[in-house]
């Protein structure tokens, strides 16, 4: 009689995968946050810096924003750098309002500007004499105390301002400018710049077709906007609304022009007080008569 032995069974060991190092973990780690980033950036919302006058007062140069891109849609503007070849129309899209302080790439172009959004298709824009008329009838408008801007690096009062620097009893210098508060149909109230003549006092009728839009600065004596053009470093006329990137929503800060990059107390110094957390969705009528 034999005796069955029972043979432990073996498995096959299976070659080890070499293992994963840290170093490119972190290339992975990093490539994804990189990702989301820019994800972020072209279909959510992006910082803007505000780089010229055009827009003041109620924008200085200097100033940083948060700017919406999903409240009109996406276009071939939306992802960060352009990188898409131009197309038609928008996904989800939807007009601005008038009023809307919006970034727009001029046709052609590549870089952004940011102006405001005054009249939509269909509606019929003039100037005379550096009055805003839409649609045959002059917008409301109205004479405000002068804006008083501190002169600093970025706001230096310069010669498209001669003659507009005071000094204070403070011994502090201010740029003193001269204010008209416009009321858009249904629309917010904002302030404007008014030099007195300038090239583009006059203009127009223009009627503004099917899926574009006519934008202008506040400075309108020293704005390159769809009142010029694309020679003149203008926009050309109204704007088709795949070429708008977004809506400002508000400032997150401001720097006078005074920072110096190697060395972080000037970071602290060169920030403007009073202006973080400004809204500019403007001012609707109703709030007005409230105030």
């Amino acid at each position: 009689m034999t005796e069955d032995i029972a043979v432990p069974e073996t498995k096959a060991v299976e070659p080890e995968k070499p293992k994963e190092s840290a170093v490119w973990r972190e290339i992975k780690g990093l490539f994804w946050v990189l990702v989301a980033v820019l994800a972020f950036h072209s279909f959510i919302a992006k910082p803007f810096y505000i780089p010229s006058e055009s827009m003041m007062p109620v924008l200085l140069k200097g100033d940083r924003l948060v700017v919406s891109k999903y409240p009109y849609g996406w276009s071939w503007v939306s992802p960060s750098f352009h990188v898409l070849p131009h197309w038609d129309g928008r996904l989800l899209g939807k007009l601005p309002r008038r009023g809307d302080i919006v970034i727009v790439t001029p046709p052609g172009g590549s870089q952004d500007y940011i102006k405001r959004a005054i009249g939509l298709p269909g509606d019929t824009v003039e100037l005379r004499s550096g009055r805003l008329i839409l649609n045959g009838k002059p917008v409301h408008s109205e004479q405000r105390p002068p804006a008083m801007i501190p002169v600093d690096a970025n706001a230096p009062c310069g010669m498209d301002f001669f003659g507009a620097q005071v000094r204070t009893d403070d011994g502090k210098a201010y740029c003193r400018l001269p204010i008209v508060r416009e009321t858009l149909p249904g629309g917010p109230s904002y302030d404007t710049i008014d030099l007195g003549p300038s090239q583009g006092d006059n203009f127009g009728p223009i009627k503004v077709p099917a899926g574009h839009v006519f934008l202008m600065g506040d400075n309108r004596d020293r704005s390159a906007d769809s009142r010029f053009p694309l020679e003149e470093q203008g926009l050309g006329g109204p704007v088709p609304w795949e070429n708008i990137g977004g809506r400002a929503e508000f400032i997150t800060f401001s720097l006078d022009g005074t920072t110096k990059l190697l060395n972080p107390l000037t970071w602290f110094r060169a920030l403007r007080s009073g202006r973080a957390g400004d809204t500019l969705r403007g001012t609707t009528q109703t709030e007005e008569s409230a105030e």
